[in-house]
Order: C-alpha cells, then structure tokens, then sequence
C-alpha cells in the first residue's frame, strides 16, 4: 500500500456526480444503483460539494427533512477536502482519518477525477479481512 498512488486506485473507476439541483431522493438512487456512498457534486465541470450516506443520516432523516422536497445543495458538504492524484494512498488515509470522514474526491484545479474510500484506499487487504470473517461465521454455524 505504501507505494500505490491515488491514480493507481482510481485508474478504471467511473465518476459518479450530479448537479446541485437534484433531490435527496434522486441522489440516494443514483449512489444505491452504482452501490457507493457517495456522489461528487459538480457544477460547469468543477467539484463544489460531495454528499454521503452520512449526510442522507444525519442531515436529513435524522431531522426528519422530506427526501423528495429536499435538495442535495441544502444537505451536501460543501467545498470538501480533495487529493491529488499523484499523492500516496496512505495520504489520504491519513486525512480522512484526521478529518472524520470515509470518502475522498480526488481532483486537480477543482476538476473531479475521481473518489477514493476507505475501503479503496485498504482494498485487497479488506477484502481478505471480510473474507476472513465470513468464513468465521461460517464454521461457527456448522459448529453450533
């Protein structure tokens, strides 16, 4: 992991954005039909927020705000934290962990590139974790 950049784990993956005018409904459609947890949000080709399912929790359930009358500008984190794409994975870890969040846009000059998550970021590593504990419950079930 030392050695990856940002641009080795964003190489093949497909931006997924909106414009700021989109509901919270639409947004977490589009974010559960690609199964990620976040959606840059961009205007005239540059980054100006993200929204997460942190923000669907927090800023709208949690204060029981109508999904289908509530516009993502009103909810999105603006102006996030972003990386470049030439930087080391374990940069971005370091900042999304000094920072608090899951979810990184990578960009240059405020053009969007990409994302990078923490389960990105640690990537065959988590993989084999998960792996690991499934085949945990697993045994435990056929134990039990």
């Amino acid at each position: 992991m030392a050695n990856r950049t940002i641009s080795d784990v964003i190489r093949d993956q497909k931006i997924l954005s909106a414009e700021s005018g989109i509901s919270v409904r639409e947004a977490a459609r589009l974010m559960a039909a690609d199964k990620v947890g976040a959606l840059l949000i961009v205007e005239k080709g540059q980054l100006i927020g993200i929204f997460t399912e942190r923000d669907i929790l927090n800023r709208v359930v949690a204060t029981s705000l109508d999904p289908d009358k509530t516009g993502i500008a009103g909810v999105m984190t603006r102006n996030p934290q972003t990386i470049r794409p030439d930087r080391p994975v374990s940069h971005a870890l370091h900042m999304m962990y000094e920072g608090g969040f899951r979810h990184m846009p990578v960009a240059e000059n405020g053009v969007p590139l990409g994302m990078i998550s923490i389960r990105d970021a640690l990537g065959q590593e988590l993989t084999e974790f998960e792996s690991e504990l499934e085949r945990r419950d697993a045994l435990t079930e056929i134990i039990m």
